[in-house]
């Protein structure tokens, strides 16, 4: 990975950016361009010996010009010192430059691991110049164009843990021969704005519906594996040899949103990861004893890594009503004192530490080809560096006993409280008290003069998944609504996870009016840089969250009371 791809001058050699600070007898990372190495004397140079002329190109000596006063011979200019000692070599003698003052380091930095059983998601920033860790990450070609990170946008990225029993010490854990169910799920939505992140667990024994999912062969051909209805969500991974896009396309059918990436572990990599952090600090509010997991510790906190970190994050009969959904609960709470620890155990400024993380994540992860190599998690890693703990809120997916059942062993969507949950996060909507900038702005595009209905003018596409959905909308709109100029083109170009209307900045009270008529949201509309023509239409694309004409696509603004979250910066001991 160059210099030049973190914003920096692409002369810099990375290995010049580690110093050696002599008071500490410690190679330290100096990530600041201008900063070359840390305040020690030059070495001394010996005096440049005369530079020999070179024949051009008609094979004759180039003229030299004349010797410096004092000096029979030419001496060559010795070449400027690089970085701080450059600059301070020229300050007036008894001065030295300041140093700068390091930059705030941020709360949280993600990728380079996995949050599949815990979201270390570790941004290695500056320090992934290590072109040999690429060929520890294993991709995945899960066929969904494999895009890279999203910069102007929300991003939505799926976390896997799978209950593979890869790794040395791991087949003694239960169904050895398991071929990788969904077994861990969370789906991570950060925000446009990157200011917060919601992080939406979705249990594995959920009963939900898998579609048709194309799936990459070895020898590079493409087989569909067909979908199947009312089935346990951790069959869409493993089962009949569904791949991780096939989660990612459980997930979408389920919530709405179109899912950018995956991360995916297994259990080797809970034991890894918390080691190479030195142990994930953990509260119980009452002794455990499981022989399941084999966790066996005292109430009270504890620094957990290896074998006892997996048996944490396993544990099932030991907190709650003794099942999964507690369980997640421990997960989260688990994950969210990971990245405290990140914040605040010194990792990201020790280069011993740094360098082991990146070894045990890159070894831990199979992600999609979008993310597969270093320099675009790094990219992932910059566009998620500003997310603070206090901004990231867990939850999980809102959920009743299935009705179908005698004896409690799955579950179903609760309707009432997961789908504003889902529109909340499809509409970008924080979880957390945060105030956003960009969701006010996004507002004002709502107020203002409104056109007439019959003044609007408006093409509409179905990008929905549904049937028929743009001229059932179209005939509602001139029957009911009184909007006359507008038609219906037929299917988008692709899917959409969110409708959207785009349009003029001399039809904004076209658009206005559409948005009240329609009950979009102001993140819905999407304003273009010039004017349209007098004749010319704005395009209403309806997308996955559409649910009929006439019903309104506003999210609300406030998440259902009742349902479970944990805030990552606040630890909570087990129960």
């Amino acid at each position: 990975m160059d210099a030049q791809g973190r914003g920096r001058a692409d002369d810099i050699d990375p290995a010049d950016q580690w110093v050696l600070n002599p008071h500490t007898g410690d190679y330290e990372l100096r990530l600041d361009a201008s900063a070359g190495q840390s305040p020690v004397p030059a070495p001394r140079r010996s005096r440049p010996r005369p530079e020999r002329p070179q024949p051009d190109s008609s094979g004759q000596a180039p003229k030299q010009g004349p010797p410096r006063q004092g000096s029979s011979r030419t001496e060559r200019p010795v070449p400027g010192q690089r970085g701080r000692r450059a600059q301070e070599s020229k300050a007036p003698a008894g001065r030295r430059l300041a140093k700068k003052k390091p930059k705030k380091r941020k709360a949280l930095v993600w990728t380079g691991g996995v949050m599949a059983f815990l979201l270390v998601g570790v941004s290695l920033g500056g320090y992934l110049y290590y072109r040999h860790l690429n060929g520890n990450i294993t991709t995945y070609d899960v066929g969904t164009g494999n895009k890279d990170v999203v910069k102007d946008g929300p991003i939505n990225i799926l976390i896997i843990g799978t209950d593979k029993r890869t790794g040395a010490g791991n087949e003694g854990y239960g169904d050895k021969g398991s071929v990788g169910h969904a077994d861990t799920n969370i789906l991570v939505h950060v925000s446009k704005d990157r200011t917060n992140a919601t992080a939406l667990s979705i249990p594995r024994d959920l009963m939900t519906d898998i579609p048709d999912c194309p799936t990459k062969q070895p020898d590079g051909s493409t087989k569909v594996i067909p979908g199947t209805s009312n089935v346990r969500f951790n069959t869409s991974l493993g089962q009949d040899g569904r791949d991780p896009g096939c989660t990612m396309r459980t997930v979408s059918e389920l919530t709405g949103l179109k899912v950018d990436h995956f991360m995916m572990a297994d259990f080797n990599a809970v034991k890894t990861l918390t080691t190479a952090v030195d142990g994930v600090e953990v509260c119980l509010a009452k002794d455990v004893d499981d022989p399941d997991s084999h966790l066996k510790l005292p109430a009270g906190e504890h620094t957990l890594q290896g074998e006892q970190a997996l048996a944490f994050v396993r544990t099932r009969h030991s907190f709650g009503n003794e099942g999964d959904l507690d369980r997640i609960k421990v997960q989260q709470q688990f994950l969210a004192s990971l990245m405290r620890k990140m914040q605040s155990s010194g990792t990201l400024t020790s280069p011993t530490k740094v360098l082991g993380l990146a070894e045990a994540a890159t070894k831990a992860l199979t992600v999609d080809s979008g993310i597969g190599s270093i320099s675009k998690l790094q990219s992932l890693a910059m566009e998620l560096k500003d997310v603070d703990p206090k901004n990231i809120t867990f939850t999980t997916l809102p959920v009743d006993d299935n009705p179908a059942e005698t004896v409690r062993a799955t579950v179903v969507v609760k309707e009432s409280q997961a789908e504003p949950l889902f529109a909340m996060m499809r509409d970008d909507i924080s979880l957390t008290e945060v105030k956003k900038k960009a969701a006010a702005e996004e507002s004002a595009k709502l107020k203002g003069p409104k056109a007439d209905p019959a003044d609007v003018r408006v093409s509409v596409y179905n990008g929905s998944g549904v049937q028929g959905a743009a001229q059932t909308t179209l005939t509602w709109l001139q029957n009911t609504e009184g909007v006359l100029k507008s038609s219906q083109l037929g299917n988008a170009d692709e899917d959409l996870a969110k409708t959207t209307l785009e349009y003029a900045p001399n039809q904004a009270d076209q658009a206005r009016r559409l948005a009240e008529i329609m009950g979009l949201s102001a993140a819905a509309l999407k304003e273009g840089t010039e004017d349209a023509g007098e004749m010319d239409p704005m395009t209403l694309t309806l997308g996955a969250d559409f649910k009929g004409a006439g019903i309104p696509l506003t999210a609300p603004t406030k998440a259902p009371e009742l349902i479970q979250r944990v805030e990552a910066d606040k630890a909570v001991c087990a129960k």
